[in-house]
């Protein structure tokens, strides 16, 4: 089923519009290959290889495919070597495809380095972690990153329709049923290489199921005339061993478990948080929404009770970004752990709330003059800056001096709890606001 053009290529179209660096590369002639040298980063399964593949077909130039599991620099420099020679006896440029370019090493990756900057070669790599990390900095200067996206629902549903009517895979050799369908898209995460193998494995056994059995259940009647295997959720579940979650991404599920994990941190069941954690992982749920929730739960639910939740919620959701699934489940583990366990307190939540009320109802008041800018010319002329007390200058660092506009003085919005570091804040806050506004 790998496409023989970009136009035959599910999702990515953030990448394949008119006159995109993709376009261009596969519109390209020997003799004005076009195009320059590109990174393709994505999770696995989202189309790298079928892009560079698609590009080689549909171009028809001279195209070489490595991979840097098995190439070595002896490798990289045989195809530099035939490349320089095929522009200087036939003027065409070699597009080289590198799979998995991470894995090279610095010194593997500078053999590159003549080729790309020379224009012997149109480079595209391809790479599942952040080519900032994995890729030298001259390779990254001379060539495009291109993002891929996981694939969506949508996409994946074409796919797979697309598969089993096309000769290319089943030829309509069975019929899959919209509870198969769904849950395949669903199992497959955005990634289509897994949508294509869990629809493989659930046909064969369809097929299997049939051939021993004529009168199984599980057949249907095309016209009166012949039976073919239906695959439904049951058979897609066996194929491959996993239990079908019930969890639509846009339906009750999605938000009962999202809910449900959020208020399991917040009460400091850390048990429970990991339960929910696991249910939205095994059901595909994307991770970066998981790592948003953990985010914004980290400062909502532990605030300043544990300031380091929210560094950790937020390393919890780079490396995400950084190493991808499954092993991304490892470090959102730690994250809910953290949170799960930590003290908790929403003082400076419901204080931003509460001075986001008195904003919208109008109860701003003007900015005192003291604290106005004074820098540009005729400022102080207005009084602005006028008996401002830089607060470096007074003992301990803190002056007494009204900061708030006059309608709102003696105001308080922020209430720390005795809870975890809030237990510190509190009687600091205490003497800040004495000597501030001298009580």
């Amino acid at each position: 089923m790998r496409p023989t053009s970009l136009d035959e290529v599910a999702g990515q179209q953030h990448l394949l519009g008119r006159g995109s660096p993709l376009v261009q590369l596969a519109t390209g002639t020997r003799e004005n290959p076009g195009g320059v040298s590109v990174i393709l980063w994505g999770p696995p399964g989202t189309g790298k290889t079928t892009l560079a593949q698609a590009i080689a077909r549909q171009s028809g130039r001279e195209f070489v495919e490595l991979s840097a599991v098995t190439a070595g620099v002896k490798d990289v420099r045989e195809v530099m070597e035939k490349a320089l020679t095929h522009r200087d006896l036939y003027g065409s440029t070699t597009v080289l495809f590198l799979d998995e370019i991470h894995r090279f090493s610095k010194a593997q990756q500078d053999a590159l380095l003549p080729g790309v900057e020379n224009g012997w070669v149109i480079l595209i790599a391809a790479t599942t972690e952040n080519p900032s990390f994995s890729v030298i900095s001259p390779l990254l200067s001379r060539s495009l990153l291109l993002t891929l996206k996981p694939l969506t629902d949508e996409d994946l549903g074409m796919l797979v329709d697309r598969a089993v009517e096309d000769p290319r895979g089943l030829g309509g050799s069975v019929v899959l049923g919209d509870d198969a369908r769904s849950a395949i898209v669903r199992l497959s995460s955005g990634d289509a290489r897994r949508a294509l193998t869990a629809l493989e494995a659930a046909a064969s056994s369809a097929i299997a199921a049939a051939g021993g059995d004529a009168d199984d259940d599980d057949e249907v009647s095309l016209d009166g005339v012949e039976t073919v295997p239906l695959v439904d959720a049951d058979t897609v579940a066996a194929a491959v061993d996993r239990a079908l979650l019930r969890y639509d991404r846009q339906g009750d599920e999605h938000y009962d478990v999202i809910s449900a994990f959020i208020k399991s941190v917040r009460g400091s069941d850390v048990d429970a948080a990991l339960h929910y954690l696991a249910r939205m992982i095994e059901a595909g749920e994307d991770p970066r929404f998981i790592a948003r929730r953990i985010i914004i739960s980290a400062s909502e639910d532990i605030g300043m009770a544990d300031p380091q939740a929210l560094p950790i919620a937020v390393a919890a959701a780079q490396a995400v970004q950084l190493i991808g699934m499954p092993e991304g489940r490892i470090p959102l583990a730690e994250a809910v752990v953290y949170l799960a366990t930590a003290p908790k307190s929403n003082a400076a939540y419901n204080g931003v709330n509460a001075a986001v009320a008195d904003v919208k109802a109008g109860r701003m008041g003007v900015v005192p003059v003291h604290l106005r800018d004074a820098h540009y010319p005729g400022a102080k002329r207005l009084g602005h800056g006028k008996g401002y007390v830089y607060s470096h200058d007074a003992e301990h660092g803190v002056a007494r001096q009204q900061y708030l506009p006059d309608a709102l003085e003696g105001t308080e919005y922020y209430t720390p709890t005795g809870n975890g570091y809030e237990r510190e804040v509190g009687p600091r806050l205490e003497r800040l606001r004495r000597i501030t506004r001298g009580e």
